[in-house]
């Protein structure tokens, strides 16, 4: 099972990205899961598709192409979804000039997210569920990971705390076994 992970923050020491390091190591046997990183996106243009996707969007797309799953890590900025993740969103959705469909169609995907706040990133994962319907993915509705205070649980960059853990584990395993039959 090859997933994509991508973290909606740009930060270095970003709770999101954290969080996909943490899933690469607690994902089950047998999965891979690669950390597609968005900093050499440009924001979507459409004079510019027209053009060709520029070499990052390129990347992006066959990323997403040859992944079987998604794995979205978003943070909570003003209750919504971060400008990076929705331009990444915005530019996966379309096919550009060599494609038949778009990467998103049809792609399964899992959505988690860490925010500093006490309702974790439960208003951004609405959100986002939204974006993808619209988008042609299948946001999955097995559960949540909202990590809630994530200034306490994620330090140095690493997931340490061990209940936060198990649940992240349990949910890619719910999330892998779901694709799996799906597929």
């Amino acid at each position: 099972m090859k997933l994509l992970g991508i973290s909606g923050s740009l930060r270095r020491a970003s709770f999101n990205t954290a969080l996909l390091h943490a899933a690469a190591e607690l994902a089950p046997a047998g999965t891979e899961l690669a950390i597609h990183d968005l900093h050499d996106l440009p924001l979507f243009d459409q004079d510019v598709e027209e053009q060709g996707d520029p070499a990052a969007v390129v990347a992006l797309k066959d990323a997403i192409a040859a992944a079987d799953a998604l794995l979205l890590a978003s943070p909570e900025y003003n209750g919504g979804i971060t400008g990076v993740l929705k331009n990444a969103i915005d530019w996966a959705s379309r096919k550009g000039l060599s494609r038949e469909v778009a990467p998103l169609t049809g792609k399964r995907v899992c959505i988690i997210g860490a925010s500093p706040g006490i309702t974790g990133t439960v208003r951004a994962q609405d959100a986002l569920r939204l974006v993808l319907r619209r988008a042609g993915a299948i946001a999955e509705p097995q559960g949540e990971v909202l990590v809630f205070q994530a200034h306490t649980k994620i330090a140095e960059g690493k997931l340490v705390d061990e209940r936060t853990r198990e649940a992240l584990g349990r949910h890619l395993q719910n999330f892998i076994a779901l694709v799996e039959r799906a597929s």
